[in-house]
């Protein structure tokens, strides 16, 4: 591809030794010049597939001219994905430093703290539309002069996290000609109306049919659960007996929600980390790089920036109970998303404890596994009131892997059901709120005030855990272990709910003797009405 040989070393390093399929088509394009709009599944490397030849141009031109500026703009619609292209970014960069230079600007940080970067005019520079518009508006960052790339990550959501108007106003302040990327997991009208607004004559890469992997990637089942209750039934059998092995994302549909499955796990023993919108975003990040170095097993994420309500709502809407709105609005951030191009790896089982509110949100989220080549398995709860959205996922999904249906003897499990119904008991609205509470005050603390700290000793940072018990709900222990006889009499002989954790810890995760992936035990591989 005639990239240079500091890009190719960087290459090298992370261990690529082939382009994936967007990379290999996308690339060759770029470096010719032509603008692009590329369809390629979630974590199939769109992120690499316009991060080189954007370095590449940038190498090259500095060739000739020496004069430094902002020479590349990459939108993002969160501040997760932002911090991640970063680090990518300087991955590929680490032996051409000096030359191609990246800043960050999507964090919360103040303007007054971001200011001296800009004016150091960095060779790229990434952020959300809003948070750029803003810079744009204080005339700390001029584009209309020196910008030469465009690149638009993600550009199926930045529409739905009510960026449009930003997007728009932005467009003013870029010169007239120049090169632009959209990256896209879907083509959505947004993606579309995107097209429109930047592209100039694009090439247009439909890479890869299907949405998701094939089924011999990708295992996707649904299970349908008749009453709430079913639910929590179901995750405390899957995870007390070890069923799910490896590290799990499981997705709810609020806040409380978010809580509320962490202190009912709490009552059994079982660590998790949540991931919310309320967070910090530099908790949110630590926790996400914690999860990567394989800290966690469990996080709990929340998806409540869901597509079905977009950031921008109309001013009439918001004038409606303003005091309420506002407080809210202070607590949560509009441009938190886990689900949404985030790079968790090596995640082995994704776990809609909620179902998405729509097919683009259950294709983000199911993509969080069985990315690149691993493999991986998608298990999504079904209440009566989300048929319909299971129908709408379905049809999207026809002719790709398609939910297989996830059958279990309720029966094995129902001896479960009183404990479930007794740790409930503790989990009250009030225990709830006050987790939600200590939660937000313990990871200000860590986020803030011992941000200094840690970068002076950042050792010390790793040893910082986001999973520990909250405990605002009276914890009952008894329910910690497993009494013998409710072990169903099929799994007796494969799991010690006593002494999984050590064994574990030991022998690694269990794996399927036929298939050698991580994922469900031999247990529920074998039987069928229990399969994964």
């Amino acid at each position: 591809m005639g990239l240079d040989d500091r890009l190719l070393k960087a290459i090298a390093d992370l261990g690529w030794a082939e382009p994936t399929l967007i990379q290999e088509k996308a690339i060759p394009l770029a470096l010719e010049g032509k603008d692009l709009l590329a369809r390629a599944r979630t974590g199939s490397g769109k992120t690499a597939a316009y991060a080189v030849p954007v370095i590449q141009r940038i190498l090259t031109s500095k060739q000739t001219v020496r004069e430094q500026a902002v020479r590349a703009l990459v939108l993002v619609p969160t501040k997760e994905l932002g911090q991640q292209v970063q680090a990518m970014i300087r991955q590929l960069t680490a032996y051409c430093a000096r030359d191609v230079q990246v800043a960050d600007i999507s964090g919360k940080t103040e303007l007054s703290a971001q200011r001296p970067i800009l004016m150091e005019k960095p060779d790229i520079v990434v952020g959300t539309p809003s948070r750029v518009q803003v810079h744009i508006a204080a005339q700390n960052l001029v584009l209309h002069s020196s910008l030469e790339m465009l690149v638009i990550d993600e550009a199926d959501l930045l529409f739905s996290f009510g960026f449009e108007t930003d997007l728009k106003n932005l467009v003013c302040h870029l010169p007239k000609i120049y090169q632009a990327f959209l990256m896209s997991a879907t083509f959505s009208d947004d993606v579309q109306a995107l097209k429109e607004l930047v592209l100039h004559n694009p090439v247009t890469l439909k890479l890869q049919g299907s949405y998701l992997p094939e089924s011999s990637q990708l295992q996707q089942y649904s299970v349908k659960c008749e009453e709430e209750d079913d639910k929590f039934l179901l995750i405390y059998t899957l995870l007390k007996l070890g069923l799910v092995q490896g590290k799990t994302l499981i997705f709810v549909g609020s806040l409380d929600r978010c809580y509320r499955l962490k202190l009912f796990l709490e009552q059994f023993s079982i660590p998790a980390c949540v991931l919310n919108s309320e967070l910090p975003v530099h908790s949110r990040c630590h926790i996400i790089s914690q999860f990567n170095h394989g800290f966690y097993d469990y996080i709990i994420a929340t998806d409540e920036q869901g597509l079905e309500q977009p950031a921008s709502t109309s001013q009439s809407a918001e004038a409606k109970g303003k005091r309420k709105k506002k407080s809210s609005a202070k607590s949560k951030d509009k441009e938190y998303g886990v689900s949404r191009g985030v790079d968790f790896q090596n995640v082995v089982n994704v776990i809609n404890f909620d179902f998405p509110t729509s097919v683009e949100s259950y294709i983000h989220r199911v993509g969080r596994t069985a990315r690149a080549d691993n493999r991986g398995t998608a298990l999504t709860f079904v209440s009566h009131s989300e048929l319909t959205l299971l129908e709408d996922v379905e049809n999207a999904l026809a002719g790709d892997c398609v939910l297989k249906p996830y059958g279990f003897k309720k029966e094995e499990i129902e001896g479960f059901r009183y404990r479930c119904r007794d740790a409930m008991r503790s989990v009250t609205k009030q225990a709830v709120k006050e987790a939600r509470l200590k939660e937000i005050k313990q990871e200000l603390l860590n986020s803030e005030k011992l941000k200094t700290y840690f970068e002076d000793n950042p050792r010390d940072l790793q040893l910082l855990r986001h999973d520990k018990d909250l405990h605002p709900a009276i914890i009952k222990p008894h329910l910690k272990n497993v009494p013998d006889y409710l072990i169903p009499p099929t799994l007796k002989n494969m799991v010690n709910p006593l002494t999984r954790r050590k064994k574990k810890r030991v022998h690694g995760v269990l794996t399927t003797e036929e298939q050698g992936k991580r994922g469900l035990t031999k247990y529920a591989e074998k039987q069928m009405d229990y399969s994964l």
